[in-house]
């Protein structure tokens, strides 16, 4: 590297030459997805098309009230699902905001300010504290620069970077300032590589939209093949060809449950509210289900289970005494516990946090308007010391200004120190070194125990003399261990998690020793648990590889974290959640965002993606029982006697009345009291499966028997069967809808919106038999209150059935 390039940086002539060939410093843009591929995803889904299908057939019936009805939830289903995409592309979009907006370089050997789109390779920038870093750096001057790189690393610990080293863009010069020349640009550049990553991961289907994709490939095969046997049933027994035709289509109709996308959409919605409400905001509906589906947590530490500010939480001083610290971030309130030592114990602590105050550059803000907590300015690990000393009970302001900086050798990578002189009242002078332990006269031994427990060690040396220019040696005034506490709650909650059967994994940038200590603290390390519980030194592709392994081992992953880093892991994961006061990067590239940065809130969520999953596999086992139900009405009918057992029109009629408003109504039902004490289910478990397809089917069955047990009855005694069938039909789905209802949960209130939806229902279902427009629609013939009282009564029979012999604590009544 030139010295007039350092100097004087690049002519104008030249940077437009590399800005010609290399094009602007910018993070790429990926390429836009053109509006109908995108709505030719989403209606390429299994169960879209099998709606379309049987809109088709509505259409061929003349039903348009049906017909409308599938084809609106088909178009807000799609019109949800392109909106979503459009926001989780706006992720790659976000690391734009990223950058700085301009960038102070050196051109013709003079400052200019320029946007930072055109610096160029061999730019020479200038940066202050404060500054984001435009672009990859290499440093050619570097005084007391020391970097926040959590954004990128996931590191809290400032780094301090000399002449020599790179500083990568996003990162932010927090203190002090440098000289660099641009090394990379645009893609090449850190943020770049990141935004490539980003760009090529692209999340896969969630857990539900797998099962109910599988499942309404079965649905529709099933329902072709049952109509088909109808069909032929029918013209065997001598019925006309076009009759058996509009009924097998109708059979195909009532068997596909085409509101079962409105009730997911319900349930996701409802969820999403409830959510929020907790300050859990969902980005994309299923990803409110797929909470209830993870089966391992990967949680960032910085931020997510630590608190995100410096904090000392043990001191050593120098008779052997140790101190521990409390209190919340910087601000100065708390309290020191101190254990062994001797009587000047305490006056020793106090030596020592002035020690660690007078060689401290840091200052503490207060709260005021427009910040609700104590903040740093200057190096955090230094505003560490002074929120420390506070808690000591000394005055910072005053100790300060009655030993004011008479001179200091700043704090230098290669000796690893601090030095300063101050002059006391009675006229001597204070020397205070701040260190490595390693590079200040300390306790090794307690430097080393503090570095297990995964903290930062600071040692702290004095001397007194009264001849400023003299260094008489150094006396030891003890240690302090500088950490990123856990939140309050973060061990309440790994506790949470593995109570709900959800493995908590730790992925951090930190050093390894910081990891285990955190791990252990929120007891991560069980014998019995053979499977890596904590990564440390984890880079932004290495984290998006430990998701991908998890994924390949079966497991559903949550992926949490806040930084520029996280946003391929994100996007990678299952669900992506993203703390809301991270960068926006992250959040845009998330799922799920926590408005208040709690993990704990994720505890909740996973209880309300499993309410919602129960509700879905409530309608499955309430709108599949119904179809089967007709299905083996209309096959087993020909061989009671009666050659069709239900018109199309009837048939279509109940279907609108149970699978509509009934059936969605059951997307709102409350959770269940033990819905965070179960194991989370099985990945590759089908929907109907744990015992769902076994009772579906005896529902099936029961309803079925009921029904064709009411027409023979009928038929043999001369009453309207066709008429009797129609009703007890209707009714008994209803009553299988109130069977399959959450158990109670004292506290919890019981969902009358389904109560509603039934009464409205079987009113109409009633009519169908005693307004004559509907009679002459239907083909139903008019029943006396006794015959439909009787029906009634029948009705009620499939869902004692299914309701009585299962108790609450039954694992089939909780679905």
């Amino acid at each position: 590297m030139s010295t007039a390039l350092v100097t004087n940086g690049l002519t104008t002539a030249e940077a437009a030459a590399r800005l010609a060939a290399d094009g602007p410093n910018l993070v790429e843009a990926p390429r836009p997805r053109r509006l109908a591929g995108r709505i030719g995803r989403q209606l390429a889904d299994p169960l879209v098309a099998l709606l379309l299908a049987a809109a088709l057939v509505t259409i061929l019936l003349g039903d348009v009230p049906d017909t409308a009805v599938i084809l609106l939830v088909v178009t807000v289903n799609t019109v949800i699902g392109v909106f979503q995409e459009v926001r989780a592309d706006a992720a790659i979009a976000a690391l734009d905001r990223m950058a700085a907006p301009t960038a102070r370089v050196v051109r013709d050997g003079e400052d200019r300010v320029v946007p930072a789109a055109e610096l160029v390779r061999g730019d020479l920038v200038r940066l202050e504290a404060g500054d984001v870093v435009p672009a990859d750096l290499r440093l050619c001057d570097a005084q007391r620069a020391g970097f926040d790189e959590s954004a990128v690393t996931g590191e809290s610990v400032l780094v301090h970077r000399a002449p020599g080293e790179d500083a990568a863009s996003g990162t932010v010069l927090a203190t002090g300032r440098v000289a660099g020349i641009v090394a990379r640009v645009g893609r090449d550049s850190t943020l770049g590589r990141i935004s490539a990553l980003v760009a090529r991961t692209r999340p896969g289907p969630t857990p539900l939209q797998r099962r109910i994709a599988a499942l309404g490939r079965v649905l529709g095969l099933t329902a072709v093949a049952v109509s088909a046997v109808v069909f032929a049933l029918g013209l065997l027994a001598g019925q006309p060809v076009a009759r058996m035709a509009i009924t097998a289509v109708s059979l195909v109709v009532a068997a596909v449950p085409e509101s079962l996308p409105a009730v997911v959409t319900l349930a996701l919605a409802l969820g999403a509210r409830r959510m929020a409400r907790t300050r859990a905001i969902p980005r994309r509906l299923h990803a409110v289900e797929t909470l209830g589906s993870v089966t391992v947590i990967a949680s960032d530490k910085t931020g997510t289970l630590t608190q995100n500010r410096m904090s000392v939480q043990h001191a050593v001083t120098a008779d052997g005494a140790w101190h521990t610290a409390s209190g919340i971030g910087y601000a100065p309130e708390g309290e020191i516990d101190t254990v062994g030592g001797t009587a000047g114990s305490r006056e020793q602590l106090r030596l020592l946090a002035l020690g660690a105050v007078l060689c401290n550059d840091a200052n503490l803000i207060p709260p005021d308007s427009d910040r609700e907590e104590w903040t740093a300015a200057g190096d955090p690990m230094e505003a560490a010391l002074i929120a420390f000393a506070a808690r000591c009970g000394l005055d910072v302001a005053a100790e300060r200004a009655a030993a004011p900086r008479v001179d200091e050798q700043p704090f230098d990578q290669a000796t690893r120190r601090m030095t300063t002189v101050h002059r006391r009242p009675g006229g001597d002078y204070l020397i205070v070194c701040k260190g490595a332990p390693e590079a200040v006269p300390s306790d090794a031994g307690a430097a080393a125990e503090l570095a297990a427990r995964g903290l930062r060690v600071l040692a702290v040396a004095t001397a007194t003399t009264g001849d400023r220019s003299a260094r008489p040696p150094l006396r030891p005034a003890g240690l302090v261990g500088i950490g990123d506490p856990l939140r309050a709650n973060a061990k309440d909650t790994a506790a949470a998690f593995a109570r709900s059967g959800v493995k908590l994994v730790l992925i951090t940038g930190d050093h390894p020793a910081t990891a285990a200590a955190i791990g252990s603290q929120l007891g991560l390390f069980n014998e019995d648990d053979r499977d890596t519980r904590v990564y440390a030194r984890v880079q932004p592709e290495e984290k998006l590889d430990i998701v991908a392994a998890l994924q390949e081992r079966g497991e559903i992953v949550a992926m949490t974290g806040d930084g520029v880093n996280d946003a391929p892991a994100l996007r990678r994961a299952d669900i992506g959640v993203a703390m809301g006061g991270g960068t926006e990067v992250a959040r845009q590239a998330a799922e799920l965002v926590l408005v208040d940065d709690n993990l704990a809130t994720v505890a909740d969520a996973i209880g309300e993606g499993r309410r919602i999953y129960d509700n879905i596999r409530r309608f499955l086992r309430y709108g599949l029982s119904g179809g089967i139900a007709e299905l083996l009405v209309m096959l087993a009918g020909p061989l009671f006697g009666m050659p069709l057992a239900l018109l199309p029109a009837q048939l279509l009629w109940v279907n609108l009345l149970t699978h509509g408003v009934p059936g969605v109504a059951l997307g709102a039902e409350p959770a269940e009291a033990d819905v965070l004490e179960r194991r989370p289910r099985s990945p590759q478990e089908s929907v109907l499966g744990d015992g769902l397809l076994a009772s579906v089917l005896a529902g099936g069955l029961c309803v079925a028997t009921v029904v064709l047990g009411a027409g023979v009855f009928a038929l043999h005694h001369g009453m309207p069967w066709q008429s009797v069938m129609f009703v007890v039909l209707g009714l008994a789905q209803l009553g299988v809808a109130l069977a399959v209802r959450a158990g109670a949960t004292p506290g919890t209130p019981r969902n009358w919106s389904l109560i509603a939806a039934v009464a409205v229902s079987g009113v109409l279902q009633v009519a169908g038999v005693l307004l004559p427009p509907l009679q002459a629609l239907l083909g139903t013939e008019a029943l006396t209150p006794v015959e439909l009282l009787a029906c009634a009564a029948v009705a009620v029979i499939p869902g004692l059935a299914l309701r009585l012999p299962i108790g609450p604590g039954s694992r089939a009544h909780r679905l």
